[in-house]
């Protein structure tokens, strides 16, 4: 009521009054909401009536775009970060001068989801190779990768027989990163999936533009080969949101058969989201 000020639920003790007067809140908000709206469109359509602009549609607030400003952010005009591409550890795989190949093994204490996590990766990660783990330390499984032209090498850390944790070192030299496993769905738990070709995949990255971020990405990159199949249409996403990492393997079909856009279809693989620490 006018004059009054805002009662708010969490002052009543009283849980019934409570929950009435949330829901009545609750109601006015959507009922304002839908008078702007229909507001909004009168006023769109009684300008173009009169044909003058409309007005101009609000942006929605969200957690992306009232972000301060990254002063790390990548610009297309960045020379030096573009001199240091040609020299870092991953320019002769992304150059295509040497082929990925990939170790994974796991820590030294199993679980009953690692085996088929690891499956997993081998069927997304072309050129994979699942060696078992055993007594041996990780600088000899280094040793062993530097020997047998491994580039890379992941391992599965697993936390109450559930994998929580990936390892991925760069052959010869680094660098090393770490990332923290979440939300882990399997090709099996997935319903209506597909299954994955032998085709190369097509990687997307997406959003990796800060510095670490751009070095997180070409981390990944390296991983796959850089001669995709798109006759496979196999796509293999990597989303970079808020420093969480979204893995999604998919299809993708063309939305008709007279234009050249393609939609994802259906997952063929594990679904997972990690974040990263240098």
């Amino acid at each position: 009521m006018k004059g009054k000020e805002t009662v708010l639920p969490s002052t009543i003790k009283n849980k019934e009054k409570r929950s009435e007067l949330h829901a009545k809140l609750k109601h006015q908000k959507k009922a304002e909401k839908k008078k702007k709206a229909k507001a909004r469109d009168a006023a769109e359509k009684r300008a173009l009536e009169l044909g003058e602009e409309p007005p101009p549609k609000k942006t929605p607030r969200t957690i992306e775009n009232t972000r301060e400003l990254d002063e790390t952010v990548c610009k297309p005009d960045d020379e030096e970060l573009f001199v240091g591409n040609d020299a870092d550890e991953f320019s002769c795989i992304l150059k295509e001068e040497r082929l990925p190949k990939i170790l994974i093994t796991t820590s030294r204490f199993h679980s009953t989801r690692g085996p088929a996590f690891i499956s997993d990766l081998i069927s997304v990660i072309p050129n994979s190779h699942y060696y078992k783990r055993g007594t041996y330390d990780l600088k000899k499984i280094v040793d062993y990768a530097n020997n047998k032209d491994f580039t890379s090498i992941i391992v599965v850390h697993t936390n109450r027989r559930e994998p929580d944790a990936l390892l991925i070192i760069g052959l010869p030299s680094g660098p090393t990163a770490h990332f923290k496993l979440s939300k882990l769905v399997l090709h099996k738990d997935i319903k209506n999936h597909g299954n994955p070709t032998s085709h190369q995949p097509e990687l997307v990255l997406n959003n990796f533009t800060t510095r670490l971020g751009h070095r997180m990405g070409r981390l990944i990159q390296s991983l796959f080969p850089q001669n995709p199949n798109f006759r496979g249409r196999r796509v293999v996403t990597f989303h970079n949101q808020r420093d969480f990492i979204f893995f999604r393997h998919h299809r993708c079909v063309p939305l008709s058969l007279h234009t050249a856009i393609y939609i994802l279809y259906n997952d063929l693989n594990v679904i997972f989201l990690f974040s990263y620490c240098m």
